[in-house]
């Protein structure tokens, strides 16, 4: 059995703190967008997915990014440990930590650095001797390589718990960074639209719990899903750009590594850029084809909380999580005008139930070709 158990989640986003918060919003179709109030600058676009003062825990300083990172991914930490039934962080777990750089105890690289390490650690009730830690980064795929990455060190044998957890928070540079590549949506991310024009940074926290099949059966926990398949490519042929050749590949990957010959909702990376929509619903038509005449459902949650770059697939995740428990197929806030898709493709707009929901693909694609896609399937009821 290659297939690991999602044991718990966390999650904090511009909709409020806790997956379940996230995931009603979203099946309301809501957008949580608003004036950008952290900073200031001549962007084209000031529209972003802030996460509310309300959403946050009791902290001394959560003004700078990096403190408002160590913050959300603390709590959504907590969150996951929490639902997956673990007093604390179990000793000899992996501990990989998703952002552009490490992070630093003394707080210098503010912007671009995740949650300290040492210091989440000690508040998780561990210490950096009885965890093993990991930093990863991979672009706005950062979350899904380090869900793969988890779940391969898990499956070798090197242990049996395994924590994902960062974060993004809004700050100047990354935002002038998309501001530049002309990335970013005057009215607001509409995934899928024929009026798409963009993206819309948002902020958030996320983390969840894997563990090994066997290590959830002695202790009786039911996990929230298998993670069942993985697939990470690099593809160096672009910089930016979305390859559907690329994207139908780590799909297909993902598929067989689970061992599974259909898929009933693709939980898509779809950020609201035209270029970028337009190569996933390609690739997914002709992933549809290969796989048999059913449709495959496809929906993006970004019209919601916005993109949170290296922390993106948490949300996703979640979102994926709720299809399988629930059997409902999450809308794409924002969605008024779908594009022209294949045969096969059926871009979701608002909520629905689902034919069936066994299986689904989590996209999550990066600069420099970071393209990732994983694989959840539903536990036994």
């Amino acid at each position: 059995m290659n297939a690991v158990a999602l044991a718990g989640t966390g999650l904090i986003t511009a909709l409020g703190s806790g997956p379940h918060a996230f995931w009603g919003g979203l099946l309301r179709g809501e957008r949580a967008f608003g004036e950008l109030t952290a900073f200031e600058g001549d962007f084209r676009s000031r529209t972003v997915a802030a996460v509310p003062p309300s959403a946050f825990p009791a902290a001394p300083d959560r003004t700078t990014p990096g403190r408002r990172k160590h913050t959300m991914a603390l709590a959504a930490a907590a969150q996951a440990l929490r639902a997956a039934g673990l007093p604390g962080l179990p000793a000899g777990a992996l501990v990989v930590l998703v952002s552009q750089a490490p992070g630093t105890a003394d707080g210098t690289a503010r912007e671009f650095t995740g949650p300290d390490p040492a210091a989440l650690l000690v508040a998780l009730g561990s210490s950096p001797g009885q965890a093993a830690v990991v930093h990863l980064s991979h672009a706005c795929a950062s979350a899904a390589f380090a869900a793969s990455f988890a779940r391969d060190w898990l499956l070798s044998g090197l242990g049996d718990t395994a924590l994902v957890v960062g974060a993004s928070a809004l700050n100047p540079y990354e935002y002038a960074s998309m501001d530049v590549v002309r990335t970013l949506s005057p009215g607001g991310a509409r995934p899928f639209d024929t009026t798409r024009d963009g993206i819309t940074v948002g902020e958030g926290g996320g983390a969840f719990v894997l563990e090994t099949a066997a290590r959830a059966n002695r202790r009786g926990h039911r996990p929230k899903a298998w993670l069942s398949g993985a697939a990470c490519l690099v593809d160096s042929t672009q910089a930016v750009a979305s390859e559907p050749a690329a994207i139908r590949a780590a799909m297909r990957g993902a598929l067989e590594d689970a061992g599974v010959g259909r898929v009933d909702y693709v939980h898509a990376h779809a950020t609201g850029t035209a270029q970028g929509d337009a190569a996933e619903v390609e690739a997914v038509g002709e992933l549809a084809r290969e796989l048999g005449p059913h449709s495959v459902p496809v929906s993006s949650h970004k019209g919601a909380v916005g993109h949170l770059l290296h922390a993106s697939a948490f949300p996703a995740l979640v979102a994926a999580v709720g299809f399988l428990r629930e059997a409902r197929l999450p809308g794409t806030p924002g969605l008024r005008a779908p594009l022209e898709v294949p045969d096969g493709v059926v871009t979701v707009r608002e909520s629905t139930a689902a034919v069936r929901a066994e299986h689904v693909l989590v996209n999550s694609f990066g600069f420099s070709g970071n393209n990732a896609s994983l694989v959840l399937s539903a536990v036994g009821r």
